[in-house]
C-alpha cells in the first residue's frame, strides 16, 4: 500500500458505520513481532496479531475464530 499503512487503513475502516463495514473482523499479519507491536495492533482496531512467518493453518484458525465470534 503505497500511500497508507495497515494501521491507517484499519483506523479508516473503524470510522465507518457498521453497515458500511466498520466492525468487520481484521487480522494484522506483519513482520513486527514484539509485545509493543502487538499492543499497538490491538489498540488500533485489529482483533488479532500474527507475526510472519506463519503456517497457513495458523492463519486459517485465526480467521475462523474471528468468524465464529462475530
Amino acid at each position: 500500500m503505497p500511500d497508507i499503512d495497515g494501521y491507517m487503513l484499519i483506523q479508516q475502516v473503524r470510522k465507518l458505520a457498521p453497515e458500511q463495514g466498520g466492525q468487520i473482523p481484521a487480522v494484522s499479519l506483519t513482520t513486527y513481532a514484539g509485545n509493543t507491536d502487538q499492543q499497538r495492533v490491538i489498540a488500533t482496531g485489529f482483533q488479532k496479531h500474527i507475526s510472519k512467518p506463519i503456517e497457513p493453518e495458523e492463519l486459517v484458525q485465526a480467521i475462523a475464530s474471528l468468524v465464529r465470534s462475530s
